[in-house]
């Protein structure tokens, strides 16, 4: 069913799902009004003479005691819900004078689609679009009579805040991805999703799920002090639960229904260019994900956020365009308008948003500080990337020097004592007549130092006071291990059971969805390949569960952030680390020697975020030099909760063989760059990498592997030799 009929026929299926939402609100009213009209039977009766005796005093008195508890409790969740916080999306607000194309851009597609224009514009770090209500007054003062003038009809009564035009929210990639006649043809079926949302019946509809799901939220907070609380709260759940779940089935209907009406209303308006800009909308997608997990999250750590990451997934989406014999159409798109010409500000809207996407998946600070400052990708490689290696680098002599392992290599020259490569692999390379790896470290009591043996102190500072011992909780070459990617605000099927947040469909599909989540590797999949070259990585599929300069996983993307391991004890020379049992399995394919450096490390990452929460710190190794707080526009702080951050964490934690491999590459970076000409980069799909004479170093994650698994550093040995780096010279640390 396409054109009118079928419009028509989604708006009577959205309209009789929300007339059900509303009656399951009119039954619980007329339930909690029942025992008061029965005691006002019962009252009248007796006042008139007609129930009299001692049975109906007792039960006037029963059912009028029953009716006041009854009506207190439906108060309660009234008041509850009528005072409860709608959940809305962060977002970034555009103002009509910093963005007057787009908002006369998104006018004349409701005039053409002919329905309401959305009250106002809003941009979220996030690939998706949609429809959202923000005219609960805790969200704000309502909007204008001139921007809310064309949610009612005509002749219709005066705008209030109820009826007012829900907000567009926008994707920011899209902006800088998409090209103007691409961004229209999108957003037309979300424009077309006003139509519906101005139906009486539906906005009544949606306020209601909204009040009840905001209540859910508040009477299931923890920290309720007492136990009458608790009982109350818990009562007061048990009844907003009970309502969700009598509107779950209808509110999903209902919003598909409105998909459906607003998808055949939008068919009208560039149809044949909307099927091409949804391949964007995918290709977005992949790279901002891309450019998230592999670019942006390092530098989070560091303390330091990109300031142009919409710049950088259009470089990313290039860089790949070039890589993919598929995509050489998606590059020739380049020279047609882009849909941030729009903006009046596009580089100030692009920092904003850039914040907030630090915020909502890394949980960072709401402006700059000198803990937590803006980086260019010019500085990048060197802010961030040399940096980051560094730190991993000291933070694994430090752990040496705790486990008393000498720092002069039996081969290298007398009075070496500076922090080198050969201390790391000579440590974790298995002897001969030790046991058969994956044997855990056993606790064995420490041997006399040896005066003449003794690390030397000014080189070797003790862990808990080291400069820099509170380091970063981040590692550019640490390895991820991705996953499912947890679904952002927009994300959403329109309409469950909270209806938290209302949106609508895509052109094809009636029922509105994101796009699937693209693998990291679908570049692959559609001939792209990376350069032929000696020492260009190449995937491989044996190990590359981690992202290391040397290697390139095609997992999917994981949205999830690493969270610190319970603080333990530093570990000491007397004894070798316990081991966690949470990581018994994963340490159990390394060495002996292996497992018990994995575990101080550990040990030592846990201690540091401890100590970072505890003075605030968002990132101690973050450049000294203060920051000014960056200008133009700023995320809505008013509309969302900053107790909640990171609502969107994008790792979670890492087992001690990754903590292990990520920082034996580090160490491996670092001798490169101090001894044989290496350089830290940036690649735009991959990260941190390292580069030789311009060209990505290959096959460093396998042999890394190789090592940490199995003692042999044969392979590691071969490619540094191959590449001319020499492990014995000592190198430069944080």
């Amino acid at each position: 069913m396409t054109g009118t009929g079928g419009e028509e026929m989604g708006v009577q299926a959205a309209r009789s799902r929300a007339l059900a939402v509303l009656r399951v609100r009119s039954r619980a009213l007329a339930v909690a009004l029942l025992p008061a009209a029965a005691a006002v039977i019962l009252l009248a009766g007796g006042a008139t003479g007609h129930l009299t005796g001692g049975v109906w005093d007792a039960l006037r008195w029963v059912v009028s005691g029953l009716a006041l508890l009854v009506l207190a409790a439906a108060a309660a969740v009234a008041l509850v819900v009528a005072r409860a916080r709608p959940a809305v999306t962060p977002t970034v607000t555009v103002d009509e004078e910093s963005a007057p194309d787009l908002y006369g851009m998104v006018r004349d597609l409701a005039d053409r689609l002919d329905v309401p224009a959305p009250s106002a514009i809003a941009l979220t770090p996030d690939c998706d679009s949609w429809l959202e209500d923000r005219t609960h007054p805790a969200h704000g003062r309502p909007p204008p009579a001139s921007e809310s003038a064309g949610a009612t009809l005509p002749g219709g009564p005066a705008p209030r805040r109820g009826d007012a035009a829900p907000v567009l929210v926008i994707g920011s990639p899209f902006l800088w991805w998409m090209r103007v006649g691409e961004l229209r043809a999108v957003l037309a079926p979300v424009v077309a999703g006003t139509g519906p949302s101005a139906h009486p019946d539906i906005a009544a509809a949606r306020r209601f799920i909204r009040g009840l799901d905001a209540a859910a939220a508040v009477v299931s907070a923890g920290g309720r002090r007492g136990p009458l609380s608790r009982a109350v709260h818990g009562g007061l759940g048990r009844v907003v639960r009970l309502l969700l779940r009598g509107c779950r089935v209808h509110a999903a209907e209902m919003e598909r229904g409105v998909a459906w009406a607003a998808a055949e209303r939008a068919q009208a308006v560039d149809y044949g260019v909307r099927i091409v800009a949804q391949e964007q909308v995918g290709l977005a997608y992949a790279g901002w994900d891309r450019l998230l997990t592999r670019v942006a999250l390092p530098a989070w750590r560091m303390g330091r956020w990109p300031a142009r990451l919409d710049v950088g997934v259009v470089a990313a989406l290039t860089e790949l365009s070039r890589r993919d014999r598929l995509a050489e159409g998606f590059a020739s798109r380049l020279g047609e308008r882009p849909a941030c010409d729009l903006l009046e500000e596009p580089g100030a809207m692009d920092e904003a948003v850039s914040l907030l996407a630090a915020r909502l998946f890394h949980g960072g600070p709401s402006g700059a500080s000198p803990d937590w400052s803006p980086v260019g990708w010019d500085d990048y490689p060197e802010e961030v990337v040399d940096r980051t290696w560094r730190t991993d680098a000291a933070r694994l002599h430090r752990v040496l020097d705790a486990l008393g392992v000498r720092r002069a290599a039996g081969h290298t020259a007398p009075g070496t004592g500076g922090p080198t490569l050969a201390r790391v692999l000579d440590h974790l390379t298995t002897p001969a007549d030790e046991a058969s790896p994956g044997a855990l470290p056993t606790p064995a009591p420490a041997a006399a130092p040896d005066p003449a043996e003794a690390p030397n102190p000014a080189a070797a500072p003790d862990p808990a006071t080291a400069p820099g011992a509170a380091s970063t909780r981040a590692h550019a070459a640490e390895p991820v291990e991705p996953a499912g990617r947890a679904e952002p605000p927009g994300s959403a099927e329109p309409a469950g059971g909270d209806g938290s947040v209302t949106r609508t469909g895509s052109p094809a599909d009636a029922v509105p969805h994101r796009p699937p989540a693209p693998a990291h590797g679908d570049h692959d999949t559609h001939g792209g390949h990376l350069a032929t070259h000696p020492h260009v990585a190449q995937p491989d599929a044996a190990h590359l569960e981690a992202d290391l300069p040397g290697g390139d996983s095609d997992d999917p993307p994981g949205h999830r952030r690493a969270t610190p391991a319970t603080p333990a004890a530093a570990p000491t020379p007397a004894a070798a680390p316990a081991v966690d049992e949470a990581d018994d399995d994963d340490l159990a394919g390394t060495t002996a020697r292996g497992a018990a450096l994995a575990a101080g490390l550990s040990a030592q990452l846990a201690r540091e975020e401890a100590e970072a929460s505890v003075t605030g710190a968002v990132a101690p190794d973050a450049p000294p030099a203060a920051a000014a707080p960056t200008a133009g526009p700023a995320p809505d702080p008013a509309l969302w909760d900053d107790r909640a951050l990171p609502l969107l964490p994008l790792q979670p934690p890492r087992t001690g063989r990754e903590i292990l491999t990520a920082h034996v590459t580090a160490m491996v970076c670092c001798a490169a760059m101090d001894t044989a000409g290496a350089v830290p980069g940036l690649d735009w799909l991959d990260g941190p990498s390292l580069l030789f004479d311009g060209v990505r170093a290959a096959d460093l994650a396998p042999s890394v592997l190789t090592l940490v698994e199995t003692g042999d550093p044969g392979p590691l040995r071969t490619w540094m030799t191959q590449l001319g780096i020499r492990p014995e010279k000592p190198v430069r640390l944080v």
